[in-house]
């Protein structure tokens, strides 16, 4: 079907606020290449769904296509009109499984080597999109904040080794009741500075008690009932033979309730907490993997002002049938392989933060927990030195926040 033939009720399946966005703008929508419209209608039937910047942007793009004349989408949309798609792309129901037409259209796209075009169009498209709406300035610098090594006694590994040329690398560390140091100076931040989803803690065992300050939290191990409800469905897909494209299709399709969060009173954080288990490969069975990942896609779609993550030991790598029956036996723990993967998940985070707008005044803390070495990376901090002097914490911590 083209988009010129789109009609309000085709949107009846729609959640409310993503229906009342398509049809109050149906006629910008019957104006766009189909291949265009059905990435675009793959953002909106999530919209209810979103994080406040997430929906910010889609709004945004809207508006910039609104505001164009019909010469100016014309030409903003020639590209895309000029890809040429299969009869059964042109066939597909993307009004109502957009996510599955994009999988598709990549993959043809890649079959008939247009993937290239796809991808200048799609760039071309994004930075005069972004253009015609600057970011609005934030209203504190951003934060993050990873602490690793939970669990090492001693440890020889030479830590940090990525991040060092960045900022202070510090041996002296007074790591006396640590956490709650940076636990509290997380929650003073979201307390000064109330933002939806503005300041998450992010814990790779039990998330520890923390005041209702605003702070966001997730942890791995509260959603134990959730992961082994998801491993059990993951085990009989493996056991019946199913084919690993339609695994994908059977885990994107999950919703909460199928996985025990169907009372979830936040509609939007239940939605992120199994996009999580689902998208992510090994969250559902690792610690490490679960906050590294969780603290990516926070920083992509949430794009917090302060995040605080913290890995714990995750188990020891085994068979996926093991690794899968997690939550029906006490696995084995391996603390000192985890600090490895904890390390190199800081410096991923450390990435994913300079990512986002503002990151020239960002800043960034690492800690070995309960040991005395730790990394500060902020605009006010020297870069690629090492300080031997004592160093309190939460004086650290004053440092970067």
């Amino acid at each position: 079907m083209p988009p010129s033939e789109l009609k309000a009720e085709q949107f009846s399946g729609y959640p409310p606020q993503a229906r009342q966005m398509a049809v109050t703008r149906i006629g910008l929508l019957q104006q766009l290449p189909v291949c265009f419209v059905a990435l675009l209608l793959r953002e909106l039937i999530a919209y209810d769904w979103k994080f406040p910047p997430e929906q910010k942007d889609l709004n945004r793009q809207l508006a910039y296509l609104e505001s164009r004349s019909a010469e100016e989408r014309r030409q903003l949309m020639e590209s895309f009109e000029r890809l040429r798609l299969s009869r059964e792309l042109e066939r597909f129901d993307w009004v109502n499984t957009p996510g599955q037409f994009s999988e598709q259209l990549t993959a043809h796209l890649w079959a008939t080597h247009q993937i290239d075009n796809f991808r200048a169009a799609a760039i071309d498209y994004m930075k005069k999109a972004t253009a015609a709406a600057p970011q609005e300035p934030l209203p504190m610098a951003r934060l993050a904040i990873v602490v690793v090594g939970q669990g090492v006694a001693e440890n020889q590994y030479r830590l940090f080794r990525k991040l060092r040329p960045r900022g202070v690398y510090c041996t002296q560390v007074k790591s006396e009741n640590g956490f709650r140091i940076l636990l509290d100076a997380v929650a003073a931040r979201a307390k000064a500075h109330p933002v939806p989803y503005g300041h998450w803690y992010i814990d790779g065992g039990t998330e520890q008690p923390v005041p209702d300050a605003g702070l966001t939290c997730l942890s791995y191990n509260s959603l134990t009932p959730v992961r082994a409800t998801l491993q059990d469905k993951m085990q009989k897909a493996f056991q019946s033979g199913m084919p690993p494209e339609a695994l994908r299709t059977m885990l994107a399709e999950l919703r909460p309730a199928e996985l025990g969060l169907g009372a979830a009173a936040d509609g939007v954080l239940s939605r992120f907490q199994v996009s999580l288990l689902t998208e992510g490969s090994g969250t559902q069975v690792f610690s490490t993997t679960f906050v590294q990942w969780a603290a990516r896609e926070v920083l992509r779609r949430a794009q917090p002002l302060t995040l605080l993550a913290r890995f714990a030991p995750r188990q020891r790598a085994r068979p996926m049938n093991e690794l899968l029956a997690e939550t029906q036996r006490k696995p084995e723990l391996d603390p000192q392989g985890s600090l490895v993967d904890a390390d190199m998940g800081a410096y991923y985070t450390w990435l994913n933060q300079q990512r986002l707008e503002g990151a020239e005044r960002s800043s960034f803390l690492v800690w070995f927990e309960d040991h005395h070495e730790a990394l500060a990376i902020g605009p006010g901090l020297p870069r690629a030195t090492e300080s031997t002097s004592p160093v309190d914490l939460a004086h650290l911590v004053g440092q970067v926040a």
